[in-house]
Formats: C-alpha cells, structure tokens, sequence
C-alpha cells in the first residue's frame, strides 16, 4: 500500500514521532542527547519552526510542533540526517538509526493541545526514566522541565504553552503543574499518537455506537481531530501546492542544483557525474556534498551516484567539513 503524503503547510500542528530502527536506542549517553537536542533546536531556529512539547526517550522521540515557512519535511530531514551521521560516526556504526520515515499526525488544535503536552511529558514518568513527577520538573531531557522554568530552551514556546492554563506565569505554572499530575493515572493514551476515526473519536465503543445510530464521521490516519477538521485539511491539501518536498521533488531539485552550479562554473554536469577530478569539480562536490546530506537528507550512497564519486570519498568530505 503506498504511503499517504505529507500534509504539511506553515503553522501546521504536528505530533511527530520517530523510532529507532527493530526499535534499538537512538541516543546511548548524555552526550548524544545533547548533540540531538542541540540540533533541534538549532534548526527550529533556522527553519521557524515552533517547538511546544517533546520528549527524547532512549529509542523514541515525541515533538509537539507547529511547522515554519520551510515545511516540516525539510525540519525533519535535516534533524535526522545530520543526528544519524553523527551518531554512527561517533559509535563506529554505519545502515539506519532511524525506523522507516517519521510519522507526524496533524492535530486539531482546540481539543487536543493541551492533552498532547501532557502526553508527550509524560513520557519520561511512564517509561521509568524518572521516578516521581518532582524528578520530572528537573529532567532535562523533555520539554516539561523548561516548562516549569527549571531549564531555559530558546526554542521551546513555553509562553504560548502557558497562556493556555492562565494569564499570569505562576498561576498558569501551577495549573499546567496539576494538569499533568491528573494525567499520571490514564496511562499509555492510545488515542493520541495517530489520526483516524478510532483514535480521534476516542476508541471503537464510540465508533460502533455512532454506526449503530446512523451517524458518520471523516476520518484520515494522518489526522487527529473531528470531522469538519479531517475535511477542511484534506480540502487545503487537494487545492494548495504542498509545501512538503517528496522523495521525486528532492530529486529535481538536486538535478537542478547540479545544473545551476555547473552552468556558473562552466563545466558540463557529464563531466561531474563521470568521476573527473579536473578543477573545479572537486569543489563543487564539496559544495554539494554538505547540501545534499545534510539539508535534503540524501543517503551516502545516492549523494555519491549524483556526484560520480565514491560512498567513501562523501565519507571524507563530510568528516572534513566537521572539523573545520
């Protein structure tokens, strides 16, 4: 079955969620957590992207996320390309770190906000990483503790995250503090980590009951929130250009990269792919290594099809530039 394609404009509300690949760790040690927040934040900086919630857990992460001008796709692609090569160049470890692609659910804003804040914090408590909601407050690896102003995250929107339990910052902290600790008791939720009928309706018995009476509902698994939402997002989707970039449009902008800098140094784009190391060609190489990788989230081995070189030798230019 084909996968369904991204729905994604600027301000879009997301959860995404990435796995480890057979569900193994992505992080091993502080210094990888640090390096995996460092970059996302970085990042949400650069591509305005608006960060509310998340979680890095030892083979999973939760993101709570409003998408900028430069689309999710693009957020995503260079977070996790860039954490992988680093986190296999540091581990002596080469294949996937990450499981298949990151799933991202658009979420009604209105009726699930508060409740996937809440959910994404939580995480850290119901794995076990923390043993109490107190040792919670001072995690530092999920966006609860910046929260309640124990840690500072530049791009974590924690204002906006308040506003919705108060208007003054201690009685909205104390009222986030005690809507998080009633959701200790309900466990895993289910319902909040994908779109769908079930999930957006809250479970099969209210599905079977609503089918009983005649009723209907719309529903997308890529969409968490009633039906007039599922509507009006597939709406926008079918009459908008998608602000996401699929695997055929990094390709054409990758062939058109490859032509544009070519024409500018007056070379023939043959010449590159052909592997000859006549200048300027090995610097262009360098100049398109570092995009291709790390901003379009292209594999060693395609990056080096492209530019008629080895998996090696993009290897090298990427270990390379890190050092200077």
């Amino acid at each position: 079955m084909p996968r369904g394609a991204r729905l994604d404009a600027p301000g879009t509300l997301h959860h995404v969620m990435v796995r480890g690949i057979e569900k193994r760790s992505i992080v091993s040690d502080d210094r990888d957590r640090k390096d995996f927040l460092s970059r996302m934040g970085t990042l949400a900086v650069e591509t305005q992207t608006i960060v509310y919630a998340w979680a890095l857990m030892d083979n999973h992460a939760h993101i709570l996320l409003r998408s900028g001008n430069f689309g999710l796709p693009t957020f995503m692609r260079r977070l996790l390309s860039g954490y992988a090569i680093f986190h296999n160049r540091r581990h002596g470890r080469s294949g996937h770190l990450f499981q298949n692609r990151y799933k991202s659910i658009v979420c009604e804003e209105d009726p699930y906000f508060m409740e996937l804040v809440r959910y994404i914090h939580l995480n850290p408590l119901r794995a076990g990483q923390v043993d109490s909601l107190m040792a919670l407050h001072d995690y530092q690896w999920c966006g609860h503790s910046a929260i309640m102003a124990r840690q500072k995250n530049e791009f974590q929107d924690r204002e906006y995250v308040l506003k919705w339990f108060g208007q003054k910052e201690g009685e909205a902290r104390k009222a986030y503090c005690q809507f998080v600790e009633q959701g200790v008791s309900l466990g895993r939720r289910p319902e909040l980590v994908g779109g769908g009928l079930v999930r957006s309706l809250g479970g099969w018995s209210v599905v079977k009951g609503m089918r009983r009476n005649g009723l209907s509902e719309k529903a997308d698994e890529r969409i968490l929130g009633s039906s007039e939402f599922v509507s009006e997002i597939i709406k926008d989707a079918d009459e908008k250009v998608k602000y996401q970039t699929g695997d055929d449009d990094v390709m054409d902008i990758i062939e058109r990269d490859i032509s544009s800098i070519c024409q500018k140094e007056n070379v023939r784009p043959t010449a590159l792919r052909a592997g000859s190391r006549k200048q300027p060609l090995p610097k262009i190489r360098k100049q398109l290594t570092a995009k291709f990788v790390s901003e379009y989230g292209l594999s060693l081995a395609e990056t080096a099809r492209q530019l008629g070189i080895s998996t090696s030798a993009v290897a090298q230019i990427i270990r390379r530039d890190r050092k200077v």
